[in-house]
């Protein structure tokens, strides 16, 4: 099983809205990187992923699970671009901070440290051991 990043404002999609939308889950649309459309093809269903709060909160809050493999995005005019859907798994026991990732020296080559504007990153294996690890931490 992969790990993955998914990056959303939550003015626009919330971990709230995620959990909401209950197992039938939710698409993951929009995204227009096509390193970003790699991660999405290379995604398989069972596959793991955090949810990430950017700009407002700038924190890993929860855990989701891809549901449906890529397939193509509607909202894409050009049809080169893709989408999965995932459902929200469980909230961390402690939002992880971006603050507190930057500090924690063992995540210093983690995607959302080197390519900070994509939107779907993988997770090494080590990397989400240490996330969760700082989750059950937290204070």
């Amino acid at each position: 099983m992969a790990h993955w990043l998914y990056k959303s404002e939550p003015f626009k999609w919330s971990w709230d809205q995620q959990v909401a939308a209950g197992l039938k889950g939710t698409h993951w649309d929009g995204v227009r990187n096509h390193l970003a459309k790699q991660q999405l093809l290379a995604m398989k269903i069972g596959d793991r992923g955090f949810f990430y709060h950017s700009n407002e909160g700038k924190e890993i809050v929860g855990i989701v699970e891809v549901i449906k493999e890529a397939y193509p995005d509607p909202s894409d005019p050009t049809g080169k671009f893709v989408m999965v859907d995932i459902k929200a798994v469980e909230p961390l026991a402690h939002p992880v901070s971006l603050a507190t990732v930057k500090t924690e020296p063992r995540l210093s080559e983690m995607a959302l440290m080197k390519f900070s504007r994509l939107s779907v990153q993988p997770v090494t294996d080590a990397e989400w051991d240490i996330v969760l690890e700082l989750s059950r931490q937290a204070r």
